[in-house]
């Protein structure tokens, strides 16, 4: 690596965009809550539930996947990452984005987009640089992935641009189509190497199915597949049937993975648990699909946003971060803390639209700010600090 000897913040790109992640996910909710009770409101050209849809997703999550990949592309490609003041360029480029949106209103909508799908778009041509400079062919699949996430946020914009509800727009579920299906393809690789090499080391004589196998190449064949007509029929029956296919599809390939092996380390359990969202979301959308009030889509909708999104990417954030701070690769009481309660918020939410009258909405908002928030405090410190012996 280049030595960088400036603030440890921007000596590599998890740093920034998952401390920046963590504090936007409590401030962005909190701002929700009060939007929701009347006490404030925000000079933004989409209606409050837009707003918390795109914050969440291409502003929380676009950071975090952000992070991911500035981290994790050097690896793959076996290059020098992007580090200092151009890290700190993108950083401000996504903090400018989180602005404009909140004050679109005050601006033209084309630009506050232009400004807010800035930073994936300089990701996108980033990733592209590495992959054609390290001829790392097979990672294209994550580029095309990620342009899908940057159509998404422009068609979200025209949502709003044309006056539609956004956040039960065609943008939202191409976005969130996006997500899972990073979940889905990085998942795939991650989950079970990590697990392995959990087993190894515990000298457990199980192994998980290897990655990337004929039957997992299926599965996400059938998903993008699946995703696309949900994206643009969500509500066709053939569509439901699909959905509760995958479901199942996705259930297996997370039972040949050997989770139930790992219950002693909550570090591997808890990727397997966030995979776990995305059969559980399939399903239930597939379910809110065909049978119209057996479950509120929008809280069937929320098993994968908030269930398999949230809970992955903090198993992410504190695994990369403890990884590449010199850390033990194990998770402390506080770290098993920030996971339950990321589940307990997920529960809460589905249990709001279940039962509208009891204060589930509220209490899922204080366990969301409670886990993202405990990311910041437990490992700030290690993603401002350096790591020992090095830049």
């Amino acid at each position: 690596m280049r030595r960088w000897t400036g603030p440890a913040i921007l000596s590599y790109g998890f740093r920034p965009f998952f401390l920046g992640a963590s504090i936007w996910a409590v401030c962005a909710m909190m701002l929700w809550v009060f939007v929701l009770s009347g006490r404030l409101s925000l000079p933004t050209r989409f209606d409050p539930v837009s707003w918390h849809a795109h914050e969440f997703l291409f502003g929380t999550l676009g950071a975090i996947l952000a992070g991911f990949l500035l981290t994790a592309v050097p690896n793959w490609t076996g290059r020098l990452p992007v580090t200092g003041w151009r890290l700190g360029f993108l950083a401000l480029i996504w903090i400018a984005g989180r602005v404009a949106v909140a004050f679109s209103g005050l601006l033209p909508l084309g630009f506050a987009a232009v400004v807010d799908l800035a930073l994936p778009t300089l990701l996108g041509a980033v990733i592209l640089r590495e992959i054609i400079a390290g001829r790392n062919w097979r990672n294209l699949g994550v580029l095309a992935v990620l342009s899908l996430f940057v159509l998404a946020d422009a068609l979200f914009f025209l949502d709003a641009a044309n006056g539609r509800v956004a956040a039960q727009g065609i943008g939202l579920r191409l976005g969130t189509a996006a997500i899972v299906m990073f979940i889905a393809l990085i998942g795939g690789r991650i989950i079970p190497s990590f697990t392995r090499n959990w087993l190894v080391k515990a000298n457990d004589a199980a192994r998980p199915a290897p990655p990337m196998q004929r039957f997992d190449r299926i599965a996400l064949v059938l998903t993008a597949g699946t995703l696309v007509v949900w994206t643009l029929w969500p509500m066709a029956k053939l569509t439901g049937i699909a959905l509760l296919g995958i479901g199942f599809l996705h259930a297996l390939r997370l039972a040949r993975w050997q989770g139930l092996r790992t219950m002693s380390e909550p570090l591997v359990l808890v990727l397997h648990a966030g995979y776990g969202f995305v059969p559980l979301g399939a399903v239930a959308i597939g379910c809110a699909t065909l049978w119209p009030g057996s479950i509120a889509s929008d809280a069937a909708q929320h098993l994968w946003m908030a269930g398999a999104a949230g809970l992955m990417t903090l198993a992410v954030m504190t695994r990369a971060t403890l990884g590449h701070t010199g850390q033990t690769l194990t998770a402390g009481r506080g770290t098993v803390a920030l996971y339950g309660l990321m589940v307990l918020s997920v529960l809460a939410r589905v249990g709001a639209s279940v039962w509208p009258d009891l204060p589930f909405l509220t209490s899922a908002a204080v366990l969301w700010i409670c886990a993202y928030g405990g990311f910041a405090v437990l490992y700030g410190p290690s993603l401002l600090r350096p790591t020992p012996g090095k830049s």
